[in-house]
C-alpha cells in the first residue's frame, strides 16, 4: 500500500521539475482551452460538490475526453447503467447529476477532499484513476503523460497489469500547465497544516443549524456531511462578510453560524 503523504511529496516535485514532452505541446492546446471555455459548466459541479472546478474540468478529459455525453466516473454514456468501474451507476438525469454521484459516493469520494493544493489535487487525481502505478512505485501516465516525468507503462483494462506501451492521452498534469496560462485565475494555495481538523464540527448539529437559519430547501439531518449540506454551508458562507464560500466548516464557520443562532429571533 502506497503512503498517500508520501505520494504527494513525490507529486509536488514531479510537479516542480515537470515540463512538457517537446514536440507534444500543442497538443495540450484544445483541451486545454476546451476546458477553459467550460469553466462555468464545470464550476456549477464545483459549487455542489466542493470539488475544484479544474479537477473536474482533467478528469473529464482523461475519463471521457471532455464529451458531456459520458459520465465524469468512467467514461460510460450517463443515461444508462454503467458497465466499467464503477460498475452499476445510472441512468442519470444530466452530466452534472452523473458527476455529483462520482464526485460524492464513489471512491475515492474527492467531495470529501478539503486539499486543493497541487500536490493534494495531483495526488486525488492519482487515486481517482487506480493506485497501480504508485504502488508499483512509477509515475501514473494519468496524471505525467505528455511531460518529462513519464516514459511508459499503462493499466489496460480495469484491474489489470500494467503493460510496457505508452499512453497516448495526455496527462492531468501537463494539461493543468496550459490551463494557467490560458487563465490566469487558475492558482494553487499551500497545503492545510498537518494534523489541522479540517472540519470541526457535529454534522447532525450543523445540518440542524443550517436548517434553522433558513437553508433552502431544507437539509435532511442524517448527521452525513455530503453535498447538500455542503452547498447548504456555503450558501450561508456566501451571505455572511468574512467567510471563504469553500463548503468546509472550520472554526470560524462554526462561530459564525453559532453568532447567527444567537442572534436568531426566539434565541
Amino acid at each position: 500500500m502506497t503512503d498517500l503523504a508520501t505520494l504527494k511529496t513525490l507529486n509536488e516535485q514531479r510537479w516542480a521539475n515537470a515540463k512538457l514532452t517537446p514536440g507534444r505541446t500543442p497538443e495540450f492546446k484544445a483541451p486545454a482551452q476546451k476546458a477553459v471555455t467550460n469553466k462555468a459548466r464545470y464550476q456549477s459541479i464545483e459549487s455542489r460538490t466542493g470539488v475544484s472546478w479544474i479537477f473536474i474540468a482533467v478528469s473529464h478529459y482523461r475519463e471521457s475526453s471532455q464529451n458531456f455525453n459520458k459520465s465524469l466516473a468512467q467514461g460510460d454514456p450517463w443515461n444508462k447503467v454503467s458497465t466499467h468501474v464503477p460498475t452499476g451507476r445510472g441512468p442519470f438525469a444530466s452530466f452534472e447529476d452523473a458527476a455529483i454521484d462520482a464526485l460524492v459516493n464513489c471512491a475515492p469520494h474527492a467531495a470529501r477532499s478539503t486539499d486543493w493544493s497541487i500536490g493534494g489535487m495531483l495526488t486525488l487525481l492519482e487515486r481517482y484513476n487506480g493506485m497501480s502505478y504508485a504502488n508499483a512505485n512509477r509515475p501514473s501516465p494519468y496524471i505525467w503523460s505528455g511531460t518529462d516525468q513519464y516514459k511508459i507503462g499503462k493499466v489496460l483494462v480495469d484491474h489489470g497489469p500494467i503493460e510496457e506501451v505508452v499512453d497516448k492521452q495526455l496527462g492531468c498534469a501537463g494539461l493543468i500547465m496550459t490551463m494557467m496560462k490560458l487563465d490566469p485565475a487558475i492558482t494553487f494555495g499551500a497545503s492545510p497544516a498537518p494534523g489541522a481538523p479540517a472540519q470541526t464540527f457535529d454534522a447532525t448539529w450543523l445540518q440542524n443549524s443550517l436548517n434553522a437559519l433558513g437553508a433552502t430547501p431544507p437539509l435532511l439531518v442524517d448527521g452525513t456531511f455530503g453535498a447538500a449540506t455542503r452547498t447548504a454551508l456555503r450558501a450561508f458562507q456566501k451571505s455572511k462578510d468574512g467567510l471563504t464560500a469553500n463548503g468546509i466548516a472550520n472554526v470560524d464557520t462554526v462561530a459564525t453560524i453559532k453568532d447567527a443562532l444567537a442572534a436568531a429571533p426566539g434565541a
